[in-house]
């Protein structure tokens, strides 16, 4: 390799790096789905991501049916969502909430960033019925 060449490919690597963000978000995709009266769905893609700062790309697939996505950090993975007995909830009160994407309208999408730190995430839907439903998932955060 001669002396331009050499510099040539030095400075494509430099501009190349000074390109990238010093640090890159993750990026889950969330899509909800389902109607009230039958089966529901939150699903994760992906389901693990890295410690960081990570953004949530909501999207409610219901045709009819208004959804909202919860991010709470569990104690234990094996921890389930407290409820509210008798209101068909899950008790927010009793959890530590990294954020949430309210009031999403069927077919419309939202979007949410947090700083997560290595656990077991829950990521659900609250609205009355809408958790026992199927509506939540868990997210690995590595470190």
């Amino acid at each position: 390799m001669n002396y331009a060449t050499h510099w040539g490919v030095a400075a494509g690597l430099a501009l190349a790096t000074l390109s990238l963000p010093a640090w890159a978000a993750s990026t889950v995709k969330v899509i909800e789905s389902g109607e009230g009266g039958g089966t529901m769905s939150l699903k994760l893609d992906p389901a693990t991501v890295k410690a960081g700062p990570a953004t949530f790309r909501v999207t409610n697939e219901a045709s009819t049916e208004e959804h909202e996505m919860i991010v709470v950090r569990l104690r234990s993975a094996d921890q389930k969502g407290p409820m509210i007995k008798g209101k068909d909830r899950v008790n927010e009160d009793k959890l530590h909430s990294s954020g949430e994407v309210q009031d999403l309208k069927a077919g419309a999408g939202g979007e949410l960033t947090a700083d997560l730190k290595p656990g077991t995430y829950l990521v659900f839907c609250n609205i009355k019925g809408h958790y026992r439903a199927g509506m939540h998932s868990k997210l690995v955060v590595t470190p």
